[in-house]
């Protein structure tokens, strides 16, 4: 069963999408340890989406992802199906891990980064 994240369904799925997204562009970010652990199923499928790379497998990422900018020339889903993908062509799964930071000074949330292999 899913995280619900202390959100409703379409607040969790913004949020998921949004992180899913900074993820791709910086390949680090650092969050709460649950939201790590639910965004790492979904950027594994978004990569599989790039490795498969055909025009169905893009409009669904596309669909997926927010279009933001990735660098001056490219956009979140060129970075993911142009470089991202093409990483990890000869690896079977595994794209992201996560890291254990300790607790937050302020609420005392447990903490993590996940970033791409």
């Amino acid at each position: 069963m899913a995280r619900k994240l202390g959100r409703t369904t379409d607040q969790r799925l913004a949020l998921l999408r949004n992180l899913a997204s900074d993820l791709i562009i910086h390949e680090r970010i650092e969050t709460t340890e649950a939201k790590a652990k639910e965004l790492k199923s979904v950027v594994e499928k978004m990569i599989t989406l790039g490795k498969r790379g055909d025009l169905h497998a893009r409009r669904q990422a596309a669909a997926f992802l927010y279009e933001k900018e990735a660098n001056e020339e490219d956009t979140v889903l060129q970075k993911l199906f142009n470089d991202v993908a093409k990483r990890y062509e000869d690896r079977q799964g595994g794209y992201t891990r996560v890291l254990k930071l300790g607790e937050r000074q302020g609420d005392g949330a447990k903490m993590a980064i996940i970033e791409l292999v």
